[in-house]
């Protein structure tokens, strides 16, 4: 997480106990990818748990390695990975149309990032009991307008109402994070999108009827 090596394996262990629940729920190959989302983000702190320690430990390899793995998740895999996951859950086939235009501006922006994470040296710093990552290259409000159509707004144009919610909050938690946590909002988003993603298991349920509608 954001805030300590404990809460970030605290959280791992969580969502990824939640996940692996969560992926049982699915019924079909094409929901694996949705349901898998919370897994993905328990891993997701695992590895910042491991960018805490090895500030702890002075490893700095090791600091290197955990660094690149987590901005390969906060910068590649969630653009690409989020509009995919929901528009194979689509069934309506106009929104589907839709949402291959959000998997395309995903590819883009995940392509974009991971071109100046391989190209460039990374960095991590603890500022105000939060980490900060860094790397050369300029995220101007284009790119961060093209992965929040990615990660956010694509959820919107679901026909399920709890992959809306979903998109909701995760744009309100990046506002939030951003106005509070401007320096660290990469590490601070990351971690709120992670507890949210439990409305990824609420939709398996409200799926399944035992959720009220």
């Amino acid at each position: 997480m954001c805030f300590s090596v404990t809460a970030s394996f605290v959280a791992g262990t969580a969502l990824s106990a939640v996940g692996v629940v969560t992926i049982k729920k699915a019924k079909a190959k094409k929901e694996l990818s949705f349901a898998s989302i919370p897994l993905l983000f328990g891993v997701q702190q695992f590895v910042e748990g491991a960018v805490w320690l090895s500030f702890q430990y002075s490893a700095q390899i090791f600091n290197q390695i955990a660094t690149y793995a987590y901005l390969g998740f906060a910068y590649v895999l969630w653009p690409i990975f989020v509009p995919l996951s929901v528009g194979l859950l689509e069934t309506d086939s106009r929104r589907k149309k839709i949402l291959y235009s959000f998997q395309f501006v995903g590819l883009a922006v995940g392509s974009y990032l991971f071109y100046f994470i391989v190209s460039n040296p990374v960095a991590s710093q603890i500022v105000n009991k939060s980490i900060v990552y860094s790397m050369p290259g300029k995220y101007g409000v284009l790119l961060v307008g093209m992965y929040l159509l990615a990660t956010c707004v694509s959820c919107l144009f679901s026909s399920h109402r709890m992959i809306n919610i979903l998109g909701v909050l995760i744009a309100v938690s990046f506002a939030i994070t951003y106005r509070f946590y401007t320096v660290s909002y990469v590490s601070v988003w990351c971690f709120f999108a992670a507890v949210l993603s439990i409305a990824v298991y609420l939709y398996f349920r409200e799926r399944d009827g035992t959720i009220a509608v």
